[in-house]
């Protein structure tokens, strides 16, 4: 392709809009093209890396003998209202009516429709396992649309499902699936990490993240070196204090606190270690038609943090059902004090406390007066909880759940995830099969999505310096860029023709820059777009020499004519 011929505008200047180098770069490269917050288009260079990302996915699914097919994005409210989802997946949904007033919605995801394909086609055991996928522009109506193609409202996703009869014919389904998205996401250049994940509003037992390790992701991992722990720290069990059962109990005691509602300030005035207090969160809870259902106190030690995902699965209601109460209100209603607020004295609420609560002693709450705490409060003697659960935040530095070793931390882009489902969808949409004795069975399901522009976008993180893209060979738009530094000059004109001839022959994907632009600006649009190789045809061209750079390297070699067709075929060749 010649440049001069190609639609393509780059930019020079930083878009405002651009926070992180994958967003920032795209733009400027001009390989996406915003239309509204979180709705961007392809251009053409921007376009074929997509389709090279989904040429890889296609590869890899079809070999494992995953079926492709192509559903509608437009999906009937009636399926998501018999799987349950239809209000637990919240305002991300994005619903619209008909000319009839019908409910539908725009697909996020597309289990119910699957399913509903398999329970219509599916009778036997004989005619499983089955696995379907597709690759498809999926809607969600993000709060808050950021970073380009990371946090989108339109994207470009590859979701499968599988079909077995039982749960062992899961297990091998999500192995062949965690071992093909592995195969993926090398291909695409990715330096990936597996890592256990909750199932947010796609349900399940049991689900693994696939991070893209980048310091902008919004997905945080912790990981052991120890041992071969590593979760996202939404699901990230943690290791309860050491009980207290030496230490005996004293009796409680109201005491004078004027002014301390945080944390620290109780501690500092008491003298007190953070880990002797109880940390008190509030929350209100509501129903399917929005309404306030309820008041929720979850108590952790002070030190902690509250993970909001372990209370969401711990209440057993949606991530948009609750949100921090109005303090004015639930203390009406509770009566807990914003700042002053312990278990001790609460009622009409929903207590959770955090498991290691019950095995410390003698620890410091708020008592649910103004300027007033309680010291010496036990649990059992002095407060119960309705709900016992992890609700910790693994930090950075806490013992590893699995060998005790201090766990760390690190940032990542989650690009895809993985499910057993288990029974959820068929057992609820009766998607059901006859097996071996004639009895009635549920199929038991799997699921596997991967994020094909967000992909796209995590491969820019990992492969970027501070003069644009440095594309990996397999998703380049193009593999080899010829720099035409004097388009008028025939000399020069006759060797990028040969070299651009010789390697369109090859099957080298090539473009010719034989714009009429400065040299500098040619180098800079070369470095910004991130070509893997870049051929220079210049003031040489006329003893049959050229210049030839790899964009990952800094070094550049003049060399013969022939010899740079023969390099760039072989590098593309072995690396594409």
């Amino acid at each position: 392709m010649r440049l001069s011929k190609m639609h393509i505008k780059t930019l020079r200047e930083v878009p405002n809009e651009a926070e992180i180098p994958s967003h920032i770069l795209l733009l400027r490269t001009g390989m996406i093209r915003k239309l509204v917050s979180g709705v961007y288009g392809f251009m053409p260079l921007g376009w074929r890396s997509v389709r090279k990302i989904e040429d890889i996915v296609r590869q890899e699914m079809d070999a494992t003998g995953a079926q492709e097919i192509h559903m509608s994005a437009v999906q009937p409210a009636e399926l998501w209202e018999e799987s349950g989802r239809w209000y637990a997946y919240g305002p991300e949904l994005w619903r619209l009516k008909d000319r009839n007033g019908r409910d539908f919605c725009l697909g996020p995801t597309h289990e119910e429709i699957f399913t509903d394909i398999v329970r219509n086609d599916i009778s036997s055991y004989r005619q499983l396992p089955m696995n379907l996928y597709q690759i498809q522009t999926k809607y969600r109506d993000e709060a808050r649309p950021r970073f380009g193609l990371m946090r989108s409202r339109e994207f470009i996703m590859k979701d499968a499902y599988s079909f077995d009869k039982d749960n062992a014919g899961l297990d091998q389904s999500y192995q062949e699936m965690y071992e093909a998205y592995d195969r993926i996401f090398k291909r695409c250049g990715l330096a990936c990490r597996p890592v256990e994940a909750d199932s947010g509003a796609i349900g399940g037992s049991n689900s693994h993240e696939f991070t893209a390790i980048s310091e902008v992701g919004e997905s945080e991992i912790a990981y052991c070196e120890k041992c071969s722990m590593a979760a996202t720290t939404e699901r990230a069990e943690c290791v309860d204090a050491a009980p207290q059962t030496d230490v005996c109990e004293l009796a409680m005691e109201e005491v004078h606190t004027p002014g301390t509602k945080t944390i620290e300030e109780v501690a500092g005035f008491l003298n007190l270690d953070k880990k002797q207090t109880i940390k008190a969160l509030l929350f209100v809870t509501y129903d399917e038609e929005g309404n306030e259902n309820g008041y929720v106190a979850a108590f952790v030690r002070g030190d902690r943090e509250l993970n909001m995902t372990k209370l969401i699965n711990a209440l057993d209601i949606p991530e948009h059902a609750i949100e921090f109460a109005d303090e004015e209100k639930m203390a009406a209603a509770t009566g807990c004090v914003g700042g002053f607020t312990g278990p001790c004295g609460l009622h009409d609420c929903t207590i959770v406390v955090d498991s290691e609560l019950p095995g410390l002693k003698n620890m410091c709450a708020g008592a649910c007066k103004e300027d007033h705490h309680l010291i010496n409060v036990n649990y059992g003697r002095d407060y119960k909880g309705d709900i016992i659960t992890d609700l910790k935040v693994l930090q950075e530095g806490d013992p590893c759940p699995i060998c005790g070793a201090p766990v760390k931390h690190a940032r990542g882009i989650e690009v895809g995830q993985v499910f057993k489902l288990g029974t959820k969808y068929s057992e609820s949409m009766g998607a059901m099969y006859v097996d071996e004795n004639q009895k009635e069975q549920p199929i038991v399901m799997g699921c596997y999505g991967i994020g094909v522009t967000r992909t796209l976008a995590a491969v820019v993180e990992q492969h970027h310096d501070d003069n644009g893209i440095i594309w990996p060979m397999s998703v380049a738009p193009y593999h080899v860029i010829i720099t035409l530094v004097k388009p008028d000059d025939e000399a020069q004109a006759t060797v990028a023709e040969k070299i651009y001839q010789s390697l369109a022959d090859a099957r080298v994907e090539v473009l010719l820059d034989d714009r009429k632009e400065r040299p500098g600006v040619k180098f800079k649009d070369a470095d910004l777009l991130g070509i893997p190789v870049r051929i220079t045809v210049g003031k040489l061209a006329g003893e049959g020499k050229v210049e030839y750079k790899l964009r990952r390297d800094a070094d550049k070699e003049e060399i013969t004519i022939e010899e740079a067709i023969s390099r760039a075929i072989e590098i593309v060749a072995n690396e594409k």
